[in-house]
This record gives C-alpha cells, sequence and structure tokens, in this order.
C-alpha cells in the first residue's frame, strides 16, 4: 500500500519568543517491510536543518531559530510503502513463553524490559498480566490476549489523560488514547518478561472503516518474539500492524519518541495546532500515460 503523509505542526506564540532549539522525529522508518519512498521538512521561519540517528536508529531532525519569531510551523510530507500482511498469523504459536526470559541476555531486548519514565512493573501489574493470559503457553498468544485484555477493559477517552500522563494512573483510571493503552501493554508484556518497545507513527483509516487513533499521531507496541524478531500490535484497536500502519519511530516509550521537542526563551504563553492527514495514493491504471 502505497500511503501519504502530511504532519503540520503550527505554534503561536502571544509575544515574541527568541533561542528556539528543537528536535523532530517525523521521517518514517526506512526498512523492510517498510519504505520511506519520498520525506521533506519545512520550517518557518527559515531554519538550517542537519539530522541524525539517536540511540534507537530514529531519524531526528534538529534546527534553531535564534531571532525573535511569533509563529513556528513545521511541515513534514512523506510518502511511504507499507506492507499489507502482518508479519505473525494471528493463531500462530512460534515462541514458548516459558523460555521468553532468555531474551533478557540479548542487547537489542534488554533496554525493553526495564522500567522507563511511563512505564512501571510492579507486583500489581504483574498480577494483572497473568490474569490476562491464564491458560497462554506461547509469547506470541500471551501479547495478543495483553492486548484483547487492554481493549476490553479500557474506554478510549480523549479528556482523561494528557502527554504526560504515566501508566499508572491510566490503569487506575482504565482510560485514556493510544499512548496510554500502549503504555499499560508494555509494563504488562515486560512484567512477563516479553521484550515489548513503543512505535510511534501513523494510522491510514479506509474510508469503510472505524479505527481509533487515524489522522493523529498513532502509538502501538512491539513485542520481540524469538524466531521472528519485532512484531506489532495496537491494542487501541485490538489488531496486528499491517498496512495500514507507518512507523515513524521507537523506543522505550514516549519520552524517546516525541513527534516535537525543543526548547526557547520567551513567554510561556503559546497555542499549538497539530494537523495530521493520511491518504492513501491508487496506483496508476495500466498504461495510463
Amino acid at each position: 500500500m502505497k500511503l501519504r503523509v502530511l504532519h503540520r505542526t503550527h505554534y503561536h506564540y502571544a509575544t515574541p519568543v527568541r533561542e528556539s532549539f528543537n528536535e523532530a522525529r517525523l521521517k518514517p522508518v526506512d526498512a523492510s517491510p517498510q519504505v520511506c519512498d519520498n520525506f521533506l521538512l519545512r520550517v518557518l521561519p527559515t531554519a538550517r536543518l542537519s539530522h541524525y540517528l539517536d540511540f534507537h536508529r530514529n531519524w531526528v531532525h534538529v534546527f534553531e531559530v535564534p531571532q525573535p519569531h511569533s509563529v513556528l510551523q513545521v511541515e513534514a510530507t512523506s510518502t511511504v510503502t507499507t506492507c499489507d500482511q502482518p508479519r505473525l498469523a494471528a493463531d500462530a504459536t512460534p515462541a514458548p513463553l516459558a523460555g521468553i526470559g532468555a531474551c533478557i541476555r540479548q542487547d537489542r531486548c534488554y533496554d525493553f524490559l526495564q522500567n522507563s519514565a511511563f512505564v512501571g512493573l510492579s507486583a500489581d501489574v504483574w498480577r494483572l498480566a497473568l490474569d490476562a493470559t491464564d491458560g497462554q503457553t506461547d509469547a506470541w498468544q500471551a501479547s495478543r490476549s495483553i492486548m484483547g485484555f487492554i481493549n476490553r477493559e479500557f474506554r478510549y477517552d480523549p479528556t482523561s489523560t494528557h502527554v504526560h500522563t504515566h501508566m499508572s494512573e491510566s490503569l487506575k483510571l482504565r482510560s485514556g488514547v493510544c499512548q496510554d493503552f500502549a503504555h499499560v501493554m508494555l509494563g504488562m508484556c515486560r512484567s512477563l518478561k516479553i521484550p515489548a518497545r513503543y512505535v510511534s507513527g501513523y494510522l491510514y483509516n479506509g474510508p469503510a472503516e472505524h479505527l481509533k487513533g487515524a489522522q493523529a499521531s498513532h502509538a502501538w507496541i512491539e513485542v520481540y518474539i524469538p524466531g521472528t524478531g519485532w512484531v506489532g500490535l495496537d491494542p487501541t484497536n485490538n489488531r496486528s500492524t499491517d498496512g495500514h500502519y507507518i512507523k515513524v519511530a521507537n523506543g522505550r516509550d514516549y519520552t524517546d519518541v516525541p513527534p516535537m521537542k525543543g526548547t526557547y526563551r520567551g513567554t510561556g504563553a503559546r497555542k499549538l495546532n497539530v494537523e495530521v492527514l493520511v491518504t492513501r495514493i491508487e496506483d496508476d491504471p495500466v498504461g495510463a500515460p
């Protein structure tokens, strides 16, 4: 599936600010099974851009606006080709849960089995995970059971949490948005020694579908399954990731992957508006000029 993404972030400050230093994690991943065909980042006021790969191999674009300004706009446009099929079948049983603890000895998994800024591992979380996976003996099926539990037991409510809500608060409320559901699932999976990492990106909502979190930045998780690798699960919509999902960045939790992050000198009174539009690019008809 070929998809186009427009992500526009607009800041308006009550009085001019200066010395604005910013990081943007907006470029989609370019690694199998996803291909980033094109990416363009525009910044107003005009700024010089540089980029690097962070510790988790995410693209980070860096820019600064030293002069006074009342408005900052960052617009990213991407064209991405995705894979339509999930990596694992829903009924697959590729890895015994009893042996999943060995993953902690792998460098790629260690950081994703620990506490992090928004994810806490506790006895209560462990007991909840045990209840949610009762009877499961396979790591993939246990992960899917946790996903289904969160989707059933938690209410999607954008007004109940905010961007800095910790997993423990989401557990008490039993509500939140995709970021909160992802953090809860990370905690439950990690408590069972299943390596799990946070993923930020986008979700294409086709004309006949009703998926939560579409037309905005979306969040889901990936679990590490021995013999298969990292596999995506979306607790907000209770489904494996497929061609509807565009991956931008991954990390221990949201703190590693914010789309925009920065500092500036000046007023704290500002307005933020974010627009996201994900559309499908239809293949050209055979023989079209």
